[in-house]
């Protein structure tokens, strides 16, 4: 087994059970590309198992702190089959969740989740990719499965030194999938969709528009950067008399007109605008529109903590924007999924948009990701998804 030494004090956040190590915290040592290699303190003491990534500033990802534990096909069915006994425990309203969550589940890298009949599964790291066809196995063993797609083509595989890589690992047939998620229908490609497919961790936040909207009697919605419209579909669900849904993909707007004819909605409360955000808002401000609930839910404008600064100018911007469009008593439904702005920032930045706008309004709720995907105590950068749910005064 080859060794990793670290540098003098650059052992305290494995000993916290954090489990990377950075490329200048390691003192000696090299391995393959996804190899196992035995992780030690400058004074020789045990410390982890972990994959090696060579190509990556996050050199090290632990996979074990137990020095009694071996990283063999046994450990992966084991990591697996454990994942999915906390899934299982979990309230999901929906034949879609995520079964794997990387780090969170002990299993950095990997990314596992089931849409009905059929896995799909990004291999985003060295250690990921290397062990691939045993993890593959070990899914389709717990869950009974018989289909396992692989979506592993995000920017972040390019990091470790890996190539795209898409297609079936186990199985094959139709990629075009529906799932219900609480009392409505929705579809995707999961070959073409973003992420594995479709945006799960957003579940329980449609859920909680739909009831606002609802509650609160939203008749005029708009949807920001809505995707296939999950969003828009709550907010017809939630009683609302027309939604505009606003993104730059077409094939994502036909998706979400098609998800209200699939939801039995009539499709004159629902108009989708193939448009830039940004743009849009302005000119519904410059038209004098007023709406009764905005949902803002922008791809990640900062991957890491060192765009956070260019990004907080982004995100202060359309949340002034919105704040401005929402008539008085109005909601906000806003969200950040960038890794790299915490939720303290984030909450910073809506504060700074309200003040521009010279808005202000009350924090209904702190929005983040389902429960089936889960942050740990010792992982915090696992808290990407966060949002607030602000009624305008």
């Amino acid at each position: 087994m080859k060794v990793i030494r670290l540098r003098a004090g650059k052992e305290r956040s494995l000993l916290r059970r954090h489990p990377w190590v950075f490329q200048g915290s390691i003192a000696k040592g090299g391995a393959d590309a996804g190899e196992t290699v035995r992780v030690e303190s400058d004074a020789g003491q045990f410390l982890c198992w972990a994959a090696f990534s060579p190509n990556s500033l996050i050199r090290v990802r632990a996979w074990s702190f137990d020095e009694s534990e071996r990283i063999d096909v046994a450990f992966f069915a084991r990591r697996i089959e454990a994942a999915i006994a906390v899934r299982q425990r979990l309230p999901v309203a929906s034949d879609a969740l995520r079964l794997v969550h990387g780090e969170a589940d002990g299993l950095p890298g990997v990314v596992v989740d089931r849409y009905g009949d059929t896995l799909v599964a990004q291999f985003m790291s060295a250690g990921a990719e290397r062990w691939k066809a045993v993890i593959a196995d070990a899914l389709l063993a717990a869950t009974g499965l018989g289909r396992l797609y692989e979506r592993s083509d995000a920017n972040a595989r390019s990091l470790e030194g890996l190539e795209p890589s898409t297609g079936w690992l186990r199985g094959g047939g139709a990629t075009e999938l529906t799932i219900s998620e609480h009392e409505w229908k929705l579809s995707m490609d999961v070959a073409e969709g973003h992420k594995t497919g479709y945006y799960l961790d957003q579940r329980d936040n449609r859920k909680k528009f739909a009831e606002a909207v609802r509650h609160y009697g939203c008749q005029r919605v708009l949807n920001c950067f809505s995707y296939t419209g999950g969003f828009s579909v709550a907010a017809l669900a939630g009683g609302a008399e027309s939604v505009i849904s606003v993104d730059s993909s077409a094939p994502a707007l036909a998706r979400a007109t098609a998800h209200v004819a699939l939801n039995g909605f009539d499709p004159s409360r629902h108009q989708a605008l193939d448009a830039d955000v940004n743009q849009t808002l302005r000119e519904f401000l410059k038209a004098g529109r007023t709406f009764d609930a905005i949902v803002l839910d922008p791809p990640k404008f900062a991957p890491t903590a060192a765009h956070a600064e260019r990004a907080a100018r982004a995100y202060k911007d359309i949340n002034r924007l919105a704040l401005l469009l929402l008539a008085p008593g109005g909601l906000l439904f806003t969200f950040s999924c960038s890794g790299g702005v915490g939720p303290e920032l984030f909450h910073k930045i809506v504060a700074g948009a309200g003040l521009d706008a010279q808005v202000d309004g009350f924090i209904l709720d702190r929005l983040g990701a389902t429960p089936d995907h889960p942050q740990t105590i010792c992982f915090p950068e696992g808290e990407y998804l966060k949002g607030l749910l602000v009624l305008k005064r």
